[in-house]
């Protein structure tokens, strides 16, 4: 049985993550660390520090805020660790890096896999249109996230940018006289009500456009995607991970 510790275990994703781990024959909640503490069936640190139990992974949905207790919890024990959080400063990037050098860590901003897939089809899509199409992300969230362009707005515009010799720039939103389109890929965000997570691909050529999108309609979905990560990477040796290696295994 895989014990699992659960970063930001007071938040709606912590409890989603409960939830579907509840009654699991491969994986259990040991405990949860969350500075907010909160009255749940598991123990509930406000820090890492603080932690008693011995957890064979960590799935963090928290905030940028936890990462630095978090690593260096991770390092010092050797957890893996799965981080689902998105909104990292580039020196958070590279303190992950880093600390994928000496302990198993899985990072994607996205774990649903209908999205890993539209990931794939982007990028084919660009290989398969060339240059002369012009590339607009639109991605829509709900009115409580707090960071934007989302996070797999920015891998799909990766994954696009991927198949050109050329990389374009990117440009987040539009206003004013802003003059003529050049090669860059907008990026536009909404936010609003409970939308979980929408995300538009749109390739713009002469007289034709070709649109690939994603919905998500609950946040069960990313849930069930950290949950299956985790059981994965339990047991893996340092290194960086994402959807891509699992999704060898899986598919």
């Amino acid at each position: 049985m895989i014990k699992v510790l659960i970063c930001g275990a007071c938040g709606k994703m912590g409890a989603n993550i409960a939830e579907l781990l509840r009654g699991d024959k491969e994986a259990q909640i040991v405990c949860g660390v969350d500075p907010k503490g909160g009255d749940l069936p598991f123990p509930v640190y406000k820090s890492f520090k603080e932690v008693k139990e011995k957890p064979d992974v960590i799935i963090d949905f928290s905030s940028p805020d936890a990462l630095s207790g978090e690593l260096e919890y991770v390092k010092s024990t050797k957890t893996p660790v799965v981080i689902a959080s998105t909104g990292f400063t580039q020196e958070q990037k590279e303190q992950i890096e880093q600390a994928a050098q000496s302990v198993a860590v899985f990072r994607t901003a996205n774990f649903s896999l209908g999205v890993n897939l539209l990931c794939e089809l982007v990028k084919k899509a660009a290989q398969t249109l060339g240059d002369k199409f012009d590339v607009e992300i639109i991605e829509r969230h709900h009115n409580r996230k707090v960071d934007a362009p989302s996070g797999t707005a920015l891998m799909l515009a990766d994954s696009v940018n991927s198949s050109y010799d050329e990389k374009r720039p990117y440009l987040n939103g539009r206003s004013g006289i802003c003059g003529k389109r050049g090669n860059e890929i907008g990026i536009h965000a909404v936010r609003g009500g409970t939308i979980v997570g929408e995300h538009e691909v749109s390739f713009c050529g002469e007289d034709e456009i070709i649109t690939l999108s994603h919905s998500a309609r609950s946040k069960k979905v990313f849930a069930a995607g950290a949950i299956n990560a985790a059981k994965w990477i339990a047991g893996k040796g340092a290194g960086m991970y994402d959807m891509k290696d699992l999704l060898v295994d899986i598919l």
